[in-house]
């Protein structure tokens, strides 16, 4: 399914909660990669069963469209082009200039 901007998500599981606002902080599980499957960052590995938190206005832009869009209880996998990631530039050694990158994210609450 299509999100504005060229972000693209499948429904993993579809949850029926709130939607988090721009000035919300959304509780999630995640995992992020390249789209070889190389993993750069994920809280499944740092703490499995805790959810961190994720300011939804301090994310990447495509990151914000999705959590946006995401009811709570949901979990989806998104698909994030370069423009609405790190751009050009990449970010540090583990994404590369002009990387697409996937995240599984799984929303569980809303701190408002």
């Amino acid at each position: 399914k299509a999100l504005e901007g060229g972000v693209f998500y499948k429904v993993l599981t579809e949850g029926n909660g709130e939607k988090p606002a721009a000035n919300a902080t959304a509780m999630v599980t995640y995992e992020g990669r390249l789209i070889d499957g190389t993993v750069f960052d994920s809280s499944l590995q740092r703490s499995p069963d805790k959810p961190v938190g994720m300011p939804v206005q301090g994310v990447i832009e495509g990151m914000r469209t999705a959590l946006m869009a995401m009811p709570v209880g949901s979990e989806w996998e998104i698909y994030i082009p370069y423009d609405k990631a790190y751009g050009e530039a990449g970010q540090g050694e583990a994404i590369p200039p002009f990387s697409t990158l996937i995240f599984k994210v799984k929303l569980v609450e809303i701190k408002k």
